[in-house]
């Protein structure tokens, strides 16, 4: 049921200026990281050096050298007579083990008495699941996982079929609410073969918490979903959101599936680097897989290029109307975010806030 009339607060619709700490977020894709070799990345406005040891492990550093900040993923690995790996510093060559622990200092002569062992770099936890890389960003230097990344339904049929990255010029929550809106289908996502114009339609979707989010439980897709038909079959989908900001379709045809997953990691308060990955064992990814991945390369820059227009007004600190039921996701996304602050805050167990709801809007 809707409303009586739109929420106006500000304080119910205005975004935080935060990220969320003490979770996973996508680093890299397995592949991506060859041994040997080094990465930089930016993280929640951190800089991050991504590395695979040439025996395999992969490990993450804060990617400044404590001496003179140069990066260290412009080093390279040093393999000393004992066999010991660590990261060599392109500027002196202060050498880092994957702990981050200063290992050694080559300027250093035999009087000089600088314990080493006393400087070092921040590490991030990192683990290799289901060929991505996840890395823990921590709300301190020494913070553990208290827990595992999540494992997805569906990756089945080897690697993946697709993989697609864009950078949104927007905070990861702008980013998020976008992709997970229910209501723009019809005005940014006009193409033939995904629905006719002028064919929206009254939907009805139940939803229920899951593990850190919440999920539109399995059903069949709408009819005005063209580009559903190309798995044949009775097809049914469900799509889950989890924070920080993970979402998954996952589809099943009989015994066939398709894995579809969104991964947002923010670069810094204005830009989101979006990760797409699908895996599938249908074999329409065999016959289709161009045209299936054209499709979806066009609908995650139609979603970036709205988000990045977006920043023309907000930049004006409106109210933003948002209504029920279309706009319900959102305002659970927000609320799983005050509880996942809150939560840490307090030192407690995160309490979801998601309730079990039918919602339901035209698109």
């Amino acid at each position: 049921m809707a409303d009586a009339a739109p929420r106006t607060s500000k304080d119910d619709t205005r975004f935080g200026q935060g990220f969320l700490t003490d979770t996973w977020y996508l680093g890299a894709l397995s592949r991506d990281l060859k041994p040997g070799r080094l990465t930089r990345i930016e993280m929640l406005g951190e800089p991050v050096m991504l590395g695979r040891s040439r025996r395999g492990d992969v490990f993450a550093l804060r990617d400044v050298c404590p001496h003179r900040a140069a990066p260290l993923s412009a080093g390279s690995f040093h393999l000393d007579a004992s066999g010991v790996e660590t990261v060599q510093c392109p500027y002196h060559g202060w050498r880092f083990g994957r702990d981050g622990a200063c290992a050694a200092i080559p300027s250093l002569t035999a009087d000089q008495s600088l314990d080493v062992s006393k400087i070092g770099v921040r590490r991030y936890p990192v683990v290799e699941s289901q060929g991505i890389v996840f890395v823990w960003m921590g709300s301190a230097p020494a913070s553990e996982p208290d827990g595992p990344p999540p494992n997805f339904p569906g990756v089945v049929g080897g690697s993946p079929k697709l993989v697609d990255h864009v950078v949104f010029d927007a905070h990861i929550d702008q980013a998020v609410v976008g992709l997970m809106d229910p209501a723009h289908g019809p005005y940014v996502h006009r193409q033939w073969w995904w629905r006719a114009s002028g064919s929206e339609h009254d939907k009805r979707k139940r939803f229920e918490p899951r593990e850190h989010g919440f999920a539109m439980v399995r059903h069949e897709p709408s009819k005005n979903s063209r580009a559903y038909a190309v798995l044949g079959g009775q097809p049914l989908t469900e799509i889950t959101f989890r924070l920080p900001g993970l979402r998954w379709e996952h589809v099943t045809v009989g015994k066939r599936q398709v894995l579809s997953l969104t991964c947002l990691t923010p670069i810094d308060a204005t830009r989101t680097r979006v990760t797409q990955i699908a895996w599938s064992d249908h074999p329409a990814f065999l016959l289709l897989k161009p045209v299936i991945a054209a499709w979806a390369r066009t609908f995650l820059r139609q979603d970036g290029d709205m988000v990045n227009l977006q920043k023309n007004g907000l930049k004006y600190d409106p109210t933003l109307l948002w209504i029920d039921d279309a706009d319900r996701q959102a305002k659970w996304y927000q609320a799983l975010k005050r509880e996942w602050v809150a939560s840490r805050r307090e030192g407690r167990a995160f309490v979801n806030p998601v309730e079990a709801a039918t919602l339901t809007w035209r698109s």
